[in-house]
């Protein structure tokens, strides 16, 4: 039975969100192909996992063996996020830019779940598994615009889950969300819409093929 891991963190309802659509999209098409599939949702916003803390950061590089009971019970913790996300056969995460960078609480879930030697590195258990990224923000930094160069969204997120985990990233940006609400991004309007139709388009278009690879 195929299984879509789907992790939100827009700190925003749907109603006003611009990555929680996109992923509803996506998730809604993978569903169409696959209506006895398994979804396992995380709304990190709502619920997030705590940041990693000492005694779990030390348990991920020590023998379980010797692992003290603080230690066990926080990297417990880690090993059943890990395992989660080694059950999936695609991945879905919203990552809207928060001040040029992710959500700190989906960097939280990220300190949790790479781990040496099972997810992370070589051999990791989760590469090749697909990770469709709904990198949304509220200006544009493609080539040749101002802010060029400080997407630190797509960029870190490539090197981590593609570098260091192995995983098949794909990304989904609906930008220039903030122009309705910003009267000297007016102009934008179009472009922030017409970016926000390609977006919901290219989720559908994705969660149709994420599903029938999970299928094959």
């Amino acid at each position: 039975m195929a299984t879509l891991l789907h992790l939100d963190t827009s700190v925003w309802p749907e109603s006003v969100s611009a990555s929680r659509p996109v992923t509803a999209a996506f998730r809604k098409a993978w569903e169409e192909q696959h209506p006895d599939g398994t979804v396992v949702y995380r709304d990190l916003a709502a619920e997030p996992v705590p940041h990693l803390g000492t005694a779990g950061a030390e348990a991920g590089f020590a023998d379980p063996a010797t692992h003290t009971p603080e230690q066990a019970a926080a990297f417990s913790r880690r090993v059943e996020l890990a395992e989660e996300l080694e059950r999936a056969d695609v991945v879905l995460i919203a990552a809207p830019m928060y001040n040029l960078t992710i959500p700190s609480t989906l960097k939280a879930w990220l300190d949790h779940i790479v781990i040496a030697g099972r997810t992370a590195g070589p051999g990791s258990s989760v590469a090749g598994t697909p990770v469709h990224v709904v990198a949304s923000r509220g200006g544009s930094y493609e080539p040749g615009t101002p802010r060029e160069g400080t997407d630190y969204v797509r960029n870190y997120l490539t090197a981590v889950l593609g570098g260091t985990m192995g995983m098949k990233v794909d990304f989904i940006v609906p930008e220039l969300t903030r122009a309705h609400l910003h009267p000297a991004m007016a102009a934008l309007v179009p472009k922030a819409e017409a970016s926000r139709a390609k977006a919901l388009e290219e989720a559908v278009i994705k969660g149709k093929a994420a599903a029938r690879h999970a299928a094959a």
